[in-house]
């Protein structure tokens, strides 16, 4: 590749080729203040679907070690977009020392709280939010359990906003720490936020899990507890390594929910969310 970009986030190494300049540039913005990786552990690939594709409607497939046949090219103006997308594509196929919760993570105290849902449960906006609380934000993409310890590592890559999101953090956070509106994309608006410089310093400080939340934003407010059977099976689903690390994941994840306390949360508006997160905080 022409133009290549090295980064560390957390115990994870990326270099990031482009055969355009235009997604270096705005990697290199968007990830100021963070590591560079002497030694990579992931390779990601922009690079034109078609030798053509480089004049004529500019567009970049994602390529690296880790690839999906079927993902389609992004317009050359969201390569920024698709770099994000591919370091995500490389951990969820090829991480192997942590189990993978597709979950966002904060940390106050040494412990630490994660949050995972479907997409458009509000997990992205509130660790964020959260992060902006005073909290530490530890990642919104993956939380990263050592099978070892049952440790959460951090993940602090930038929080992907999307829609009415950026509006949201945009009215209490500086401009700077944004990076550059994505219009068009296949989820609608998406504007980076870079975390705090305090996450991104303390980024390979683990926090030990103290309670698995299942945020759902639009009914009203209310609580419920979580089994450890249910909890079981839903974080199952929302790891994309669980059967790969095989008896480690399972020991990992069983250790989790049976020491860690689960709750399902619903609400309206993230006044009544931030609420709810400081209310069962204290009652741990």
């Amino acid at each position: 590749m022409r133009y290549s970009f090295d980064v560390t986030v957390g115990p994870v190494g990326f270099r990031i080729g482009s055969a355009s300049r235009q997604p270096i540039v705005s990697l290199t913005a968007l990830y100021a203040g963070y590591p560079r990786a002497p030694i990579p552990d992931f390779t990601v690939r922009l690079e034109p679907p078609r030798p053509w594709r480089r004049l004529i409607r500019p567009s970049v497939a994602i390529k690296g070690d880790h690839i999906l046949p079927e993902a389609v090219p992004l317009p050359l103006a969201q390569g920024l977009l698709a770099a994000e997308m591919g370091m995500n594509l490389q951990v969820a196929l090829g991480e192997r020392r942590f189990l993978l919760l597709h979950a966002a993570s904060v940390e106050r105290d040494g412990r630490a709280l994660i949050l995972t849902g479907e997409s458009g449960s509000g997990k992205s906006t509130l660790s964020a939010l959260l992060g902006a609380s005073g909290w530490r934000f530890m990642g919104d993409e993956f939380v990263l359990i050592e099978p070892a310890t049952g440790m959460a590592f951090p993940f602090p890559r930038p929080v992907s906003l999307k829609n009415e999101s950026i509006a949201a953090l945009g009215a209490i956070l500086p401009d700077d720490q944004f990076g550059p509106i994505l219009k068009g994309t296949p989820k609608g608006d998406i504007r980076h936020l870079r975390p705090a410089a305090t996450a991104i310093a303390r980024m390979h400080e683990p926090a030990k899990p103290a309670l698995i939340l299942f945020p759902s934003f639009g009914p009203a407010r209310e609580v419920r507890d979580v089994a450890i059977s249910e909890a079981f099976v839903r974080l199952t689903q929302a790891s994309t390594n669980y059967f790969a690390l095989g008896e480690p994941g399972f020991v990992a994840l069983t250790r989790l929910v049976t020491t860690v306390p689960a709750r399902a949360i619903d609400y309206p508006d993230t006044a009544t969310a931030l609420s709810l997160v400081e209310d069962l905080w204290r009652a741990l």
